[in-house]
């Protein structure tokens, strides 16, 4: 599959022995002036300007493993540091939750978006559809309704997709748990950035490694070795896991690697808000866009009779973390 460099993902590979189990937490130094530097040259690349739209999918097979909450708090962090128009999408046929990150401003869901889209002339217009949180971030909705949503198809995603596009320069897409329900050929074929949601956990890191794998051999090779890794503790880790083995294994497959600490805030499952956050999680999310803000250029048009632009040297395989059990 072209990835025989990754760490084996078993229970003997990644469990550590009970005896001499290595307990406390790296500090996660933040401060001084380098950091400040390091931190304005990634606030550079966060801000890169997007002439088109940027879609970005945010995946996972298995559920609770924080997927929605990466796709709220990613899209928060984008639209907080960007001042820029970012929407989520919740497409997930199993009557998702994204809609409850937010505080709900309307009841619209996206099928009600579909019915109306040739009556949607403008930004003011699509903006009825949709609940804002003091972020900037918009979120449409699914219906609560699994009967509802698992209607919502591969047809009615494109035409959400053309639509939103037209007047948000980032889309997320908040997907479902399976690869095979109608609407996830649109969004990964669509998708210019994939986010896959892994837990370092032994189930949940090889459950992430699988989709990977089924990525691989279904046509998108490309979108997997563009992708982001994000290793979530929706729930405490347990000590015994080795966490630099499972971001060793999909720093080997993919272009980056976020780890996000365990955040009562976020296990709350209620309304994500960036300020209320400890200051290690929002760090984490900070380096999380800034990795998919390094991807921004590829996908954008060339100005004509206008100087390329220095990289950032962002978009290089990268591990951003929160402190690691050692």
């Amino acid at each position: 599959m072209g990835h025989s460099s990754s760490v084996e993902l078993s229970s003997d590979r990644l469990l550590r022995n009970k005896t001499g189990v290595r307990g406390g937490l790296k500090k996660l130094r933040i401060g001084g002036r380098k950091a400040e530097r390091a931190r304005l040259q990634k606030l550079g690349v966060l801000r890169t300007p997007v002439m088109d739209c940027y879609k970005i999918a945010v995946i996972s097979l298995k559920g609770g493993v924080g997927k929605t909450t990466t796709t709220t708090a990613l899209g928060a962090m984008l639209a907080t540091e960007r001042q820029d128009r970012v929407v989520a999408i919740d497409a997930n046929p199993d009557a998702g939750t994204l809609s409850r990150r937010v505080r709900r401003e309307t009841n619209a869901t996206i099928r009600d978006l579909v019915a109306d889209i040739p009556n949607l002339p403008n930004y003011m217009a699509v903006r009825r559809y949709t609940s804002q949180s003091p972020s900037g971030l918009e979120v449409l909705a699914n219906d609560v309704d699994p009967a509802l949503s698992t209607a919502f198809n591969d047809e009615d995603y494109r035409q959400v997709v053309a639509c939103l596009g037209q007047h948000y320069p980032i889309i997320l897409t908040d997907s479902g748990t399976g690869l095979l329900h109608s609407a996830m050929a649109g969004v990964l074929d669509l998708a210019d950035q994939l986010i896959v949601v892994a837990t370092p956990s032994v189930d949940g890191a090889a459950s992430a490694s699988t989709t990977l794998d089924w990525l691989n051999a279904h046509g998108y090779a490309d979108l997997v070795q563009r992708s982001i890794t994000v290793v979530s503790e929706a729930r405490k880790a347990s000590k015994i896991i080795k966490l630099n083995d499972v971001v060793a294994h999909f720093r080997a497959r993919c272009r980056g690697v976020v780890v996000v600490p365990f955040d009562e805030h976020l296990s709350a499952g209620a309304e994500v808000d960036l300020d209320r956050m400890k200051a290690q999680t929002r760090e984490a999310y900070f380096n999380l866009a800034t990795l998919v803000a390094a991807d921004f250029h590829r996908t954008q048009p060339e100005p004509v009779g206008w100087p390329a632009l220095p990289h950032s040297g962002y978009n290089s395989a990268s591990v951003f973390s929160a402190p690691v059990w050692g």
